[in-house]
């Protein structure tokens, strides 16, 4: 049985269709409220897969997933980095990815780096949109060649599916400095990026979502749990024939892949 923990908060409204994409996947779903999690984390030992939905976590009320990334960072953060170290693979799409980076999961160690023991500080961000406006459509997903991420490897798409549903005020990539954007390219952490052209938000190096140095963890600011089923594309009536599954169901069945061939030992005493 493979399992898949989807961490909930206030205001959090993603975590049904992440739940659906890891049961279609081949995963077992269960919710967990962060309440529950900060009292007894060794729930995460647990878990063969972990999601962080998204959402207005808290209400975005001091910058968007602030509140949660801090909560997460005091309490959490050393049973996360275990569960990374059993090789769990870990998504964070849209208000998770603001988490992730904030709790200091993304971008992680360099490679041949060990997690250091307390919370690193974030080396990159989700700005405002330059637009300063929310955005809300589908845009072009390229995956690079050089990628290690065990979410995006070896997608099969056409020019019409590789496509996917964005939603989002706060989601421009900006890194802390040149250094930071280099080392993510040549140790293969950028997982996806947006078309040539079709950068909605203004992120720089076009970077739609990023990886830890093993691959695993996995931050994006569009919403692969969106496009699950054919119908759910926005030009699906046009296409003739999708040969290959969706883009986003794609992604969650690599990881309960992984999960599955991985089969590491883990505790489930303490599981939902």
């Amino acid at each position: 049985m493979t399992r898949a923990l989807i961490i909930t908060a206030p205001g959090i409204n993603c975590d049904l269709e992440l739940a659906e994409a890891f049961k279609l996947a081949g995963a077992e779903p269960f919710s967990v409220h962060i309440n529950k999690l900060m009292r007894n984390p060794s729930i995460v030992d647990s878990a063969d897969l972990i999601g962080f939905p998204g959402g207005f976590s808290y209400g975005d009320a001091v910058a968007a997933g602030r509140i949660m990334a801090n909560l997460m960072r005091a309490t959490l953060y050393g049973a996360l980095v275990e569960a990374i170290r059993r090789s769990v693979p870990i998504i964070a799409p849209c208000n998770g990815f603001q988490i992730a980076v904030q709790i200091g999961l993304l971008p992680g160690p360099t490679p041949g780096s060990d997690w250091p023991t307390t919370p690193p500080a974030p080396t990159v961000t989700l700005s405002q949109n330059t637009s300063a406006r929310f955005i809300d459509r589908w845009v072009e997903f390229v995956v690079p060649s050089s990628t290690r991420c065990v979410w995006t490897k070896n997608l099969e798409t056409t020019t019409e599916s590789a496509c996917i549903p964005i939603a989002h005020g706060e989601g421009r990539f900006v890194p802390r400095d040149e250094v930071v954007l280099q080392q993510l390219e040549e140790s293969g952490q950028i997982a996806c990026r947006y078309g040539a052209g079709d950068n909605p938000n203004g992120s720089v190096g076009d970077v739609m979502g990023i990886c830890d140095a093993s691959g695993l963890v996995f931050g994006l600011m569009p919403h692969p749990e969106r496009y699950l089923r054919p119908t759910q594309h926005p030009q699906w009536t046009r296409i003739e024939k999708q040969e290959n599954e969706p883009l986003g169901l794609q992604m969650f069945r690599n990881a309960v892949a992984h999960a599955k061939q991985n089969n590491t030992p883990h505790c489930v005493e303490n599981a939902v």
